[in-house]
C-alpha cells in the first residue's frame, strides 16, 4: 500500500540545530542541523518504509496570517546564521537523495502539509506527518498519522485519534479550539489571559468548542469568565490562526513525490561534500525499496557475525569518527565494579549505533580532554540513553565526575517489571531468554570472588560489544511485551522517571552529625556493659553471651528453664524462644535487651560511621528497584530502612540524621494506613470504606465490628487484637500466625479471623476471587497494572500452593501501596522543580518520605507535601499523609 511521510522541514531542522553539538565541515560550513535531520530522516526510511515523501519548508516570514494579525510570529528571536546558511544545503541534500520538498510564498509548511495529507487521506492512502509542532495534531484521522518529535528529534511520539483522545481527550479538530483558549507563545498567539491547558481542557471537555464556551460564560463566574467575556475577540481569533489552511494550491502530483530509495551515486558526492563519513556506510545498508538488504535470515551468518563481532576502541585517531556519531547512537553500557556504586570501579564504556560499536577504556573516558564530547553526550538529557542499569550508570559516572542525563530505557528494569520474581537478570541470562546469541557470563570473564580480574582490552571490548548487541536487541523485544503486558504507563511514567529520581537523591545523601553518634555508640557501651554484668550475675558465671550452645548451657542445664525447641546442635536460644521465656527469669529480657542493644551497636552506630563519606560528611544510601517481587524499594550501603524505630534506643538512631544546610528542617510525611486504605477500595468492601470515608480509626470501627460492640466499649485489648488482625489479614495471615502475634490459641484465632470475614464480607469475596483469578492467569496484579507471577498457584503441594494463595492475597496490596508512593516521589519531584524550591527529597522509607527543608520554605512544603501525597493515585477512599518537623530526622515524629 502507498505511504506518504510529510516532514515539517522547518520544525525539525530547527529542533536539530538546537539538539546538535556545533559541527563544521573543513569548508568552515554549519552542518550539525542537517546531520540530525539526516540521521532522523534516514531512521524513517528504514523503519517506516515509505513509498512517497515530501519536506516541507516556510518560505518566507510574511503569509496570509499577517494580513489579520500583524503581530503573528512577532516574538520569535531571529534566525542564527549558523541556522541559516543549513537551509540551502538541506535542500541541496534532499534532492541529491531523490526527495522532493515544496515552498510557497504566503503559505506554512504547516498549510502544505496539511493540505497534502488531506489530499493522500481522500484518495485512502496512508499519512504519517513528522513535526515539533502540536498544531498539527489537527490533521490527525484515521488515515493521518502525526509523529511529535521528542527528545530533540531522537525520538517521535505517534498520535492517532485514540492518542489525542487519551491524552487530551478530546477529537483531533478541538486542538484548534484547544490554542484558540490558551493561545501559543511561540507563535505570539494570544489565546485568553488566565486559560492554560489545563482550563482550556477543562472548558472544551464541558462546552467542546471556542465559540460554545463564549457563547455559554454566563455558566462561568469569577475571573475566567471575565476574561472570557473581555477577551472573546482574541479567543476567536486566535483559533483563527491557529487553523491550518488545507486548501494550499500546492505544485506536487503524488508522482512527484515518489521515492525510489536513495541512489548512492547521487547522494555520496554530496555526503561527502559535508563529510558525513559515517553517514556514507550507513547508506550502504539501505537498498532502494527502503528496506535492508541484510534481514539476517542467514542463521549460520548471524552466529558467525555473533561470534566475530566488531568493536572500535577508540583513541585519540578514531575519537573523531565516534562524536560525529554520537547523536545516532542506539544503546550504551557501562561496565564497573564494586558491589556500592558509590564506590566503584570503571572498566569501560562501550556505545553503538546498531551498526557499529565503540569502546572506550577507563582511562579514555576518564580523560576529560579527549572524551569532551562523548561526556558532553552523557550528560544531555536531550539524547535518550537506552541500556543496562542505567541507575547505577548514573551513580558510577557522577563519582567519577562525570554527569549522567537522558535515561529513557533501561532493560534490567523493564525486565523486572516483566518478571519480578526472576532473580537472575543479567545481560547474559537475557539474551538467553530472547532466543539471542550466546552472551557469556561475567563470571566466566572475569572471574569470581578473588579470581577477579579486569581482563586485557581486546577481550574486555569484545565482551562489552557481545552485551551492547544484545541489549540493543532485547530493547524492542521488551517494549512490544511491556505494550502487550499494558505496563507502558508503569515502565515509562513511573520506574524510569523514578530511577533518576532515586539516583539524584542517592547523590544528595544525609548528613549525619558524627559527634553525636559517636556519643550514642558510647551510651550504648554503658548501657551494654550494664546488661552483660546483670546476665552474669543471676547466672552466676562468665560466658559468650553471643554462643548459642553457651547460652542454651546455661538457661536450660544450670538454670532449668523448660526446652521450647532444639536444633540438630543443641537447645535453640532465637528470639521466639527467648519470647516465650521471658516470664520464668528476669535473665531472658536482660539478654533480649543485651541483643537488641548489640544489633544496634554494630549494624548502626559502627556501621554508619564506616559509610560517612569523608568528602561530603554524609551517607550516601542504594535504593535497589529490582529486588522485591511487591514493587517496594530497597536500600544498601547502608540500609536506612530497617533503623528500629519501636524501641527508644533505636529511634534515637535518628537523631543523628541532620539537615546538610545551617538552620535547615528535617520534614518527613507518613501515609497513615495505606495498605489498609488499598484494601477499601481493592475490596470494594462497605464496611471498612466507611471507617476512611467517615476518618473513624480503623482498628476500632474493627473491634465493634468484630466484638459487636460500641465505640465507648472498645477497650485497649480488644483494639490490639483488631489491629493484629487488620494488618495479618493484609498479609495473608493463617491462624496460626495470629495466635503467635496475640499469644492466643489457634483455635481462638481462627474464630478471630472467621468473625472477621463474617463483620467485612467484602474482604472475604475479595481473597475469593483474587485467588481465582491468579489460578485461571497465573498472576495477580496492582492498580497500576505491576505483575507478579504465581507458578505454584496451582501446585499439588499444599504448603507451596497455601503459599502462592497468601501471596496472590496480598501482592496487589502491597504492591499497590508500593506504587503509591513510587508516584508520590514523582509527583514530589515535579513539584519542588515546578514551585523552584531549594527543599530537598532525601529519603524513601516504605511509607515515609522524608526532606530538608530551609526555613523560609517550611510552612508551603508543610503543605505541599502532604497534598502532593495524597492525590498520587484516586482511590474510593481518601489517602491520608501525616506531616511532621524537625532538626533531626527524629523530631519529626
Amino acid at each position: 500500500m502507498d505511504k506518504l511521510i510529510l516532514i515539517d522541514g522547518n520544525s525539525i531542522i530547527y529542533r536539530a540545530f538546537f539538539a546538535m553539538p556545533p559541527l563544521t565541515n573543513s569548508s568552515g560550513l554549519h552542518t550539525n542541523a542537517v546531520y540530525g535531520f539526516t540521521n532522523m530522516l534516514l531512521r524513517l526510511i528504514q523503519e517506516e518504509k515509505p513509498t512517497h515523501i515530501l519536506v516541507a519548508f516556510d518560505a518566507g516570514k510574511v503569509t496570509f496570517r499577517h494580513e489579520g494579525y500583524q503581530e503573528y510570529k512577532g516574538g520569535r528571536d531571529k534566525t542564527p546564521p549558523e541556522l541559516s546558511e543549513q537551509f540551502p544545503l538541506m535542500r541541496e541534500l534532499l534532492e541529491s537523495f531523490g526527495i522532493s520538498w515544496f515552498e510557497l510564498a504566503g503559505y506554512e509548511a504547516d498549510d502544505i502539509i496539511g493540505t497534502l495529507s488531506k489530499q493522500g487521506e481522500d484518495s485512502g492512502r496512508e499519512v504519517l506527518v513528522v513535526t515539533g509542532d502540536k498544531d498539527m495534531l489537527q490533521v490527525v484521522s484515521d488515515k493521518v498519522t502525526v509523529a511529535l518529535t521528542r527528545k530533540g528529534i531522537s525520538e517521535v511520539e505517534p498520535y492517532g485519534p485514540k492518542e489525542i483522545e487519551e491524552k487530551y481527550g478530546l477529537s483531533p479538530l478541538q486542538i484548534i479550539d484547544l490554542k484558540g483558549l490558551m493561545g501559543d507563545a511561540s507563535d505570539n498567539i494570544p489565546g485568553v489571559p488566565g486559560i492554560g491547558e489545563k482550563t482550556a481542557l477543562k472548558l472544551l471537555h464541558q462546552f467542546g468548542s471556542v465559540e460554545e464556551v463564549l457563547a455559554r460564560t454566563d455558566e462561568l463566574k469569577g475571573k475566567m469568565k471575565e476574561n472570557l467575556v473581555n477577551h472573546s475577540d482574541d479567543a476567536v481569533m486566535s483559533k483563527r490562526l491557529a487553523t491550518i489552511f488545507r486548501e494550499v494550491p500546492v505544485e506536487r502530483s503524488w508522482e512527484d513525490m515518489t521515492f525510489n530509495g536513495i541512489q548512492g551515486d547521487t547522494a555520496a558526492p554530496m555526503l561527502r561534500k559535508l563529510e558525513f563519513k559515517s553517514l556514507i556506510e550507513r547508506l550502504s545498508l539501505i537498498s532502494g525499496d527502503g528496506n535492508n538488504e541484510n534481514d539476517g535470515s542467514n542463521e549460520k551468518d548471524q552466529a558467525a557475525a555473533a561470534s566475530e563481532v566488531e568493536v572500535t576502541v577508540v583513541d585519540s585517531e578514531s575519537v573523531s569518527e565516534l562524536n560525529e556519531l554520537l547523536p545516532t547512537i542506539e544503546s550504551m553500557y557501562l561496565e564497573s565494579y564494586g558491589e556500592n556504586p558509590h564506590h566503584a570501579n570503571i572498566m569501560g564504556l562501550i556505545l553503538s549505533t546498531g551498526e557499529r560499536h565503540f569502546y572506550l577504556s577507563d582511562q579514555f573516558l576518564l580523560d576529560k580532554s579527549q572524551a569532551e564530547a562523548v561526556i558532553k553526550w552523557l550528560g544531555d538529557g536531550n539524547y535518550p540513553k537506552r541500556g543496562y542499569d542505567l541507575h547505577r550508570t548514573d551513580l558510577v559516572l557522577h563519582w567519577h565526575g562525570i554527569p549522567f542525563a537522558g535515561a529513557s530505557h533501561d532493560i534490567e528494569l523493564a525486565a523486572y517489571l516483566l518478571d519480578p520474581t526472576n532473580n537472575d537478570q543479567t545481560v547474559s541470562a537475557l539474551a538467553e531468554k530472547y532466543g539471542l546469541a550466546h552472551v557469556a557470563s561475567d563470571d566466566d570473564v572475569y572471574g569470581k570472588g578473588a579470581k577477579f580480574k579486569v581482563p586485557d582490552t581486546g577481550t574486555l571490548s569484545k565482551h562489552l560489544a557481545h552485551k551492547i548487541e544484545a541489549i540493543t536487541k532485547i530493547i524492542p523485544l521488551q517494549q512490544g511485551d511491556l505494550k502487550k503486558n499494558e505496563m507502558n504507563a508503569l515502565f515509562f511514567d513511573l520506574e524510569m522517571p523514578l530511577s533518576r529520581i532515586l539516583a539524584d537523591m542517592e547523590k544528595q545523601g544525609v548528613s549525619v552529625d558524627r559527634e553525636s553518634l559517636v556519643e550514642l555508640g558510647k551510651e550504648f557501651e554503658v548501657q551494654i556493659n550494664k546488661l552483660v554484668s546483670q546476665i552474669y550475675d543471676i547466672a552466676g558465671q562468665e560466658f559468650n553471651l553471643n554462643s548459642p550452645k553457651q547460652l542454651g548451657e546455661i538457661l536450660f542445664d544450670k538454670l532449668g528453664m523448660p526446652v521450647v525447641k532444639k536444633t540438630k546442635t543443641g537447645y535453640s536460644t532465637d528470639a521466639e524462644v527467648l519470647e516465650k521465656l521471658a516470664p520464668y527469669n528476669p535473665i531472658v529480657q536482660y539478654i533480649l535487651e543485651y541483643r537488641q542493644l548489640a544489633k544496634l551497636q554494630s549494624t548502626y552506630v559502627e556501621g554508619l560511621l564506616k559509610e560517612i563519606r569523608p568528602e561530603t560528611g554524609k551517607v550516601h544510601t542504594y535504593f535497589r528497584q529490582t529486588v522485591a517481587a511487591t514493587g517496594r524499594l530497597s536500600s544498601q550501603f547502608p540500609n536506612l530502612q530497617n533503623i528500629p524505630i519501636r524501641l527508644e534506643e533505636g529511634r534515637k538512631i535518628r537523631k543523628v540524621f541532620v539537615p546538610s544546610e545551617e538552620g535547615w528542617f528535617m520534614l518527613a510525611a507518613d501515609y497513615s494506613q495505606i495498605e489498609l486504605r488499598v484494601l477499601a477500595d481493592i475490596s470494594g468492601d462497605k464496611g471498612l470504606q466507611e471507617a476512611f470515608l467517615h476518618d473513624m480509626d480503623i482498628h476500632t470501627k474493627t473491634a465493634m465490628k468484630v466484638f459487636g460492640v460500641s465505640a465507648e466499649d472498645v477497650d485497649s485489648n480488644m483494639r490490639r487484637s483488631a489491629k493484629a488482625v487488620n494488618f495479618g489479614i493484609v498479609y495473608g495471615i493463617s491462624d496460626y500466625g495470629l495466635s503467635q502475634n496475640l499469644n492466643i490459641t489457634r483455635k481462638e484465632a481462627a474464630k478471630f479471623i472467621d468473625q472477621y470475614f463474617e463483620a467485612f464480607q467484602g474482604v472475604r469475596e475479595y481473597m475469593d476471587s483474587i485467588v481465582k483469578e491468579a489460578r485461571r492467569d497465573g498472576y495477580v496484579k496492582t492498580l497500576l497494572e505491576r505483575r507478579r507471577y504465581l507458578p505454584e498457584i496451582n501446585a499439588s503441594n499444599f504448603n507451596l500452593r497455601s503459599f502462592a494463595e497468601r501471596t496472590a492475597m496480598n501482592t496487589p496490596i502491597q504492591g499497590t501501596a508500593a506504587d503509591i508512593i513510587k508516584l508520590a516521589m514523582v509527583l514530589m519531584d515535579k513539584a519542588l522543580y515546578d514551585h523552584q524550591l531549594k527543599s530537598r527529597m532525601l529519603l524513601q522509607v516504605h511509607d515515609e518520605l522524608v526532606f530538608e527543608v530551609p526555613p523560609e520554605e517550611l510552612e508551603l512544603m508543610t503543605k505541599l507535601v502532604p497534598e502532593t501525597m495524597e492525590k498520587a493515585l484516586s482511590l474510593s477512599v481518601p489517602l491520608k499523609s501525616e506531616v511532621s518537623s524537625g532538626v533531626n530526622w527524629y523530631e519529626t515524629k
